[in-house]
């Protein structure tokens, strides 16, 4: 294959590639990971007041949530860890209402856009009892998901998703069951399913995602039952694997191409090297036909040189003599014109009417003298 077709080839590829990858950007990119919950707690039993201190100190224990990602940094060891409140948008803890009462059983933390996020969270109480407790975990999603209507999500198989994957889930159904109107092809007709769901016999496309509205709730939040046990000073832990959407590290790395200039610059550096050498190339390559036509036969050849500087003197002299005579016959032919004679003999008219009123109004003074 010719090089040049072959760097023709080779450009509209990666052009084509690049395309493709800025199309992939402007789509979400996830990929599912662990996140290991570590919840843990530590109990404080009673004891007397010390030398120094006022009071005895009461009985007490103290609960945290932890976590973190499954595999996290194996990829990219330089990478930061992520903090485990970024995967969450609210934690709510729920201890017993009969120990704690009801204005001091919960423990809530939401997510502000001021919020400073944090390895974990971290709950003190005074008591000496085991206590039940349930922690409410909503992940944060990214881009937002929505819980279907249980009718919806039977019919469709989607419990927990996305908008467009909703209603694209939604179109696949209406395509395999041929609900698109043959006639009317904006009107859906609804089977007997989607009648009870939308309450509608028919609906065009646009109303799709207006009708679907009512039908999408918040997620359902992640709920761990937790027994607090305060027996023994150990610290007593437990884990939990949950599920979470993270950017997939292809998406940066394809991000960093595209961005990425140096590569860029380097070809057009080599680029400019190329055509540089090209024109040297067909420079030497003039020259090397010149002294090779001089020597095959000296005194033809200067011959046919001297012809062809004569011949280019002649033409070159003739042009410049041709412009030459334009500048000379401009003059004379702008002061030929009509406009101009006129313009010029108009001083002169004036000039004679002023002489013969002069000479007409000083021959009475002459006779009256």
């Amino acid at each position: 294959m010719d090089l040049i077709a072959f760097e023709r080839k080779l450009d509209s590829t990666i052009m084509r590639k690049r395309l493709d990858i800025q199309e992939a950007l402007k789509r979400p990119m996830k990929q599912k990971k662990k996140l290991r919950i570590f919840i843990s707690n530590t109990s404080h039993p009673a004891r007397e007041a010390m030398p120094g201190e006022e009071a005895p100190t009461i009985a007490s224990w103290e609960l945290r949530v932890e976590g973190k990602l499954m595999d996290e940094n194996k990829a990219d060891p330089a990478k930061g860890k992520r903090k485990f409140s970024s995967f969450f948008k609210s934690l709510v803890i729920e201890l017993d209402k009969e120990l704690y009462g009801p204005d001091n059983h919960l423990v809530e933390w939401h997510r502000t856009v001021s919020t400073a996020e944090t390895d974990g969270f971290q709950v003190k109480r005074p008591g000496n009892k085991n206590v039940r407790c349930t922690i409410l975990l909503l992940l944060d999603y990214q881009p937002l998901q929505f819980k279907l209507d249980p009718r919806l999500a039977r019919l469709l198989g989607v419990h927990t998703q996305t908008r467009p994957v909703i209603i694209n889930a939604l179109w696949q159904y209406i395509k395999t069951h041929k609900l698109q109107d043959p006639h009317e092809r904006e009107f859906i007709n609804c089977d007997k399913f989607l009648q009870q769901i939308f309450e509608v016999p028919r609906m065009k496309f646009p109303e799709i995602p207006q009708r679907l509205a009512p039908l999408l709730h918040p997620p359902d939040p992640i709920v761990i039952n937790h027994l607090i046990q305060v027996e023994g000073g150990d610290k007593k832990t437990s884990c939990y694997d949950i599920d979470v959407e993270v950017d997939d590290t292809l998406k940066q790395q394809m991000n960093n191409f595209l961005l990425s200039t140096a590569s860029q610059q380097e070809i057009q550096s080599l680029d400019n090297k190329i055509h540089e050498t090209v024109e040297t190339i067909n420079q030497l390559k003039i020259n090397r036909e010149f002294f090779l036509g001089f020597a095959k036969e000296p005194q033809g050849f200067i011959t046919k040189w001297m012809i062809s500087q004569h011949r280019d003197l002649k033409r070159f002299t003739t042009t410049s003599l041709r412009k030459s005579q334009i500048q000379e016959e401009k003059p004379i032919v702008a002061w030929n014109r009509l406009d101009i004679q006129e313009a010029l003999k108009r001083p002169m008219k004036q000039k004679k009417k002023l002489r013969i009123f002069i000479s007409n109004t000083s021959h009475p003074a002459r006779e009256a003298m």
